[in-house]
């Protein structure tokens, strides 16, 4: 839902605020088989992953895995580090190895910018980051908070993009313009003493004003690199017709170009989704769903 600190002003850079959603999830299983083999989801970025991994604990790959379920890529919905976690938890409970989910993340090379993915594995819930410091191995979890279970938030998808990705991403990075110190004092002020307590007191207004104004900061300071606030302008438009309609927490998941807002209950947002689906009928590319947070971190059993 946005980071804190793109320049590193004080010495962490990044620093971020994600929650972990139930209906979008990544789910695998794995048992033992007399060569490599693959079944159920197709996904070229599972079979790297496991041949990573069993190459990084020095293991055997002859293991049969099922793709029951996948989280979309690089529509900034971490596909990528739920894959590395469940499959290095599917091989660390086979295997007995004893590792912790940030053993698992390390070997995967997870957390490189966001530590979001990796919190909401171990913990479910919203998550804040507090980015990454000289000796930052995995970045540290320093808030998690349960959201209120009758919360909803609205997804919205453009199935024709992707968010930037890989070298692309690396390279738009470098090329950002620093993000000013004053800019991400006020963002660490509003998070820590508006967001967080909002949550805590499930005032769900409060709690998007803060994500809103949060994710208009650093959409405006990535919008050079991915074509304004929101990487696609369909999507864009969907926005502001929530927010018209008094949906909270207006955003952009990581580069997109999914979007998302926040209201109070499933009630308020199917609703909504039957309106969007009317209204924007003629946006042939764009879908949506209505999700709820997962107050509980992965399950391996």
């Amino acid at each position: 839902m946005g980071f804190i600190d793109l320049s590193g002003s004080l010495g962490r850079h990044f620093g971020s605020i994600g929650v972990a959603l139930n209906e979008i999830s990544t789910r695998l299983t794995l048992s033992a088989s007399s060569t490599l083999c693959f079944s159920g989801l197709p996904s070229a970025r599972a079979e790297k992953c496991l041949q990573r991994l069993c190459t990084a604990l020095n293991i055997s790959n002859d293991l049969h895995i099922h793709l029951e379920s996948l989280i979309p890529e690089h529509v900034g919905l971490g596909s990528g580090t739920q894959m590395t976690l469940a499959m290095g938890s599917a091989l660390n409970a086979f295997y007995q190895l004893n590792l912790s989910v940030r053993d698992i993340a390390q070997l995967g090379e997870r957390g490189v910018r966001s530590g979001i993915g990796i919190g909401v594995f171990e913990q479910g819930g919203l998550v804040v980051d507090g980015g990454r410091g000289e000796l930052t191995k995995t970045p540290p979890i320093v808030s998690h908070l349960d959201i209120p279970a009758e919360w909803r938030f609205i997804l919205v998808f453009d199935q024709r993009g992707q968010g930037l990705h890989g070298e692309q991403e690396i390279s738009a990075f470098k090329k950002l313009p620093p993000f000013p110190h004053t800019e991400a004092a006020r963002l660490c002020y509003l998070l820590l003493m508006q967001g967080l307590p909002a949550v805590a007191e499930a005032n769900l207004t409060q709690f998007g004003d803060v994500i809103t104004q949060l994710q208009r900061s650093v959409g405006e300071h990535f919008a050079a690199a991915q074509g304004g606030v929101f990487t696609s302008n369909e999507v864009a438009e969907v926005m502001d017709w929530l927010q018209q309609q008094g949906a909270v927490a207006i955003g952009q998941t990581s580069w997109g170009p999914t979007g998302f807002c926040a209201v109070a209950n499933a009630e308020i947002a199917q609703a909504l989704v039957a309106d969007l689906e009317k209204n924007f009928a003629h946006f042939q590319n764009v879908s949506f769903k209505v999700v709820s947070v997962r107050n509980s971190g992965g399950q391996v059993s």
